[in-house]
């Protein structure tokens, strides 16, 4: 990591501060977090480009890193509670927080990316998942309707809203074609802090009623299975999997609330975000028009 990279409180020892986060952002904050949103956003798209059959795990997170660091970010998970790697990649049954190794993707896989910068003070989270080679229809249609139902939770994002109605959202799109929602991974407040109190279930819960004012800062970021929700835990701590070894994707956003809406801060500054691009086509393809 070059000397002049900012680093995030926990970068050396592992463990991010405990003090309070304010849930509304100033707007020197939102700015940063844009420039946060696009380098983690078009560091995605580069890992993106190169998800092929034959390559590891391990060669993605070294292209994710590099690209984090030539834009002058520093990669948020490295050395977060001790997470050992620069981004997350979650393969078919891994539903988050899987470790790049030396694994190789084989065709027809399915891989998570998960990518957070951090710079100008503040974190950008997102990511998406990607076909590898030739997939099959049912992990395809998961992975195409795990995206809408993301987008049906980010449309709802306006003042006045309450956090429940994000997960009522993403259920109705996630449901009705028999897959479930993992309840014990949410979205996430994010900006100064990686992981702020504010909690974005991605299932109905009326508790959550917290309601949406301009400012706020959160992930959208539901995971979502063929299968049972029913998870397990690595014997790494940090490898989530579904127990009955069904297939799970997961798309993600960094959303502001704005004015009168919604600004979602985690998309490049030159193209289209990695889940245009790569939603429904072979990843590491180059498609002469987004799939969008």
């Amino acid at each position: 990591m070059p000397a002049g990279i900012a680093r995030p409180d926990y970068a050396a020892t592992g463990i991010p501060s405990d003090r309070g986060a304010r849930a509304v952002r100033t707007p020197s904050e939102i700015e940063a977090m844009r420039i946060a949103g696009r380098v983690a956003a078009a560091a995605l798209v580069e890992v993106g480009r190169h998800v092929t059959p034959g390559i590891t795990t391990d060669e993605l997170d070294r292209i994710g890193h590099e690209a984090m660091v030539a834009a002058g970010a520093y990669p948020s998970t490295l050395n977060y509670r001790g997470y050992p790697k620069s981004l997350c990649s979650s393969v078919n049954e891994v539903i988050c927080h899987g470790i790049p190794d030396s694994r190789r993707l084989q065709d027809g896989d399915i891989v998570n990316i998960d990518v957070t910068a951090f710079i100008e003070g503040v974190h950008g989270d997102t990511s998406a998942t990607f076909l590898v080679g030739d997939v099959d229809d049912r992990s395809a249609a998961l992975v195409a309707t795990t995206r809408a139902a993301m987008h049906a939770g980010i449309d709802v994002v306006r003042p006045g809203a309450r956090v429940y109605e994000i997960g009522r959202a993403i259920e109705a799109v996630a449901l009705p074609e028999g897959y479930s929602v993992v309840r014990e991974f949410i979205g996430h407040g994010i900006g100064d802090q990686f992981h702020t109190s504010l909690q974005i279930p991605h299932y109905f819960d009326p508790r959550q009623d917290t309601v949406l004012e301009p400012g706020m800062t959160f992930t959208i970021e539901p995971m979502i299975n063929l299968g049972s929700a029913a998870l397990e835990m690595w014997d790494d701590d940090w490898t989530v999997a579904t127990r009955d070894l069904q297939r799970s994707a997961q798309f993600e956003h960094t959303v502001l609330v704005t004015d009168d809406g919604h600004e979602l801060l985690t998309v490049p500054a030159d193209g289209p975000p990695a889940e245009v691009l790569y939603a429904g086509v072979g990843a590491g393809t180059s498609p002469a028009t987004p799939a969008d």
